[in-house]
């Protein structure tokens, strides 16, 4: 008898056939929605997918459950948990969009490029273009907590209210990094006051010994962001006209790569 039960026990190996299985029914199940643009029964979803209806009854319940699918008036619909899918997969085209556009702007302007944007108040970077003959700058200092003292934190404080500024600040007080660095609060506030949109921000030496930087905003409905370049302060007078160019490029680039 032990035997016999032993034989017949589902180990782990066999489960997961059926694991797979029903993992590809419900894909097949979820195809079959998208042909029916009116929404579908179970019956006519059942002989789409060529699956037995006491099976699709059970997949619909999970996959409404799970919010792939919605339910009304006896049809089932594609649900939330499916766009955002298809969001995401858009999202990840515009990211591989901006990262090809990153890299071409370094090769064009012979500098490491960066993205960022202000989230939650504080500053992200999001990418990094650099290269071999492009360095980024080395990040010895959090870079949330120093946004006073590099262009790429200058540029998007500027383009906040003076109130979100002074609040970065409270929680952020500025310090000396380097002997360029300016550290008093309202010295900063008057500069970040100062900055034009339509001028980039140019940076030399203040966050880091040896690197000049430069950033132009981006700013698309509320979304604060900024593209960022640096250089080696050998080349610092190089900076301007990169800096000019990149506001250009920048100029042309579409809303897209900011969502």
């Amino acid at each position: 008898m032990d035997q016999i039960a032993e034989r017949t026990t589902p180990t782990r190996k066999d489960r997961q056939p059926t694991l797979i299985a029903s993992v590809q029914r419900a894909l097949r199940l979820l195809e079959a929605v998208g042909g029916f643009l009116q929404g579908a029964t179970a019956k006519q979803l059942a002989r789409a997918a060529g699956l037995p209806l006491g099976t699709t009854y059970h997949l619909l319940r999970t996959l409404t459950h799970e919010g792939y699918l919605r339910r009304a008036d006896g049809r089932f619909f594609y649900g939330e948990s499916v766009d955002g899918i298809g969001r995401a997969d858009d999202r990840q085209s515009e990211r591989h969009d901006l990262r090809v556009r990153m890299e071409q702007l370094r090769d064009e302007l012979g500098a490491a490029v960066y993205f960022a944007r202000y989230q939650d108040g504080e500053v992200t970077v999001v990418d990094t273009a650099a290269g071999a003959g492009q360095p980024a700058v080395e990040p010895w200092a959090d870079f949330r907590a120093t946004a006073h003292a590099h262009a790429i934190g200058q540029c998007l404080l500027a383009q906040l209210p003076d109130e979100a500024r002074r609040d970065h600040l409270a929680r952020h007080p500025p310090v000396g990094l380097t002997p360029s660095t300016l550290s008093d609060e309202s010295t900063v506030l008057r500069r970040l006051a100062a900055l034009r949109p339509t001028v980039p921000v140019l940076e030399q030496q203040e966050y880091a010994l040896g690197t000049v930087c430069a950033a132009v905003p981006i700013t698309v409905g509320s979304v604060v962001a900024t593209m960022a370049i640096s250089l080696p302060v050998e080349q610092a007078g190089r900076l301007v006209a990169a800096a000019a160019q990149l506001r250009r490029s920048v100029g042309a680039m579409t809303a897209s790569f900011v969502r």
